[in-house]
């Protein structure tokens, strides 16, 4: 069973930075694929981040490219998502979330496959609200 709890949200002005942080429990197969999503109430949902644990590589949104690093420390079982110049639009609740389902079909880990389907991923953690102030 996998479990993701995230922490480090919180409000900054804009032009500041957060690191968000989402420890990760369970099985390194199922949770092989994580990424980073945020949710605007009556917005739809937006993968921003994906990283691939399997080769280190990483996939951004254009949206927070350059601005958001995405990484893992496998040791400590824990997935971070560092904002930087962080901007009023970036307010959301952000989660992380893993796809196993990218790894049993030997994809790479993006964005694109992740986000293919109406389903996504299939674990979720229960989000950390952003809010950035202008």
């Amino acid at each position: 069973q996998v479990q993701l709890m995230e922490s480090g949200g919180g409000s900054v002005q804009s032009g500041g930075s957060l690191t968000l942080s989402c420890q990760i429990s369970g099985d390194r197969f199922s949770t092989s694929c994580m990424v980073w999503v945020r949710q605007v109430p009556g917005k739809e949902r937006e993968g921003i981040a994906a990283i691939d644990s399997d080769d280190g590589s990483t996939d951004y949104s254009d949206n927070v490219k350059g601005r958001f690093t995405i990484s893992r420390n496998s040791d400590k079982n824990t997935l971070y998502l560092t904002m930087d110049n962080l901007k009023p639009e970036d307010s959301a609740m952000y989660f992380c979330a893993a796809d196993s389902a990218v790894p049993r079909a030997r994809l790479r880990c993006r964005l694109s496959t992740v986000f293919w389907g109406p389903t996504g991923p299939d674990y979720w953690g229960q989000g950390t609200q952003v809010t950035v102030s202008s």
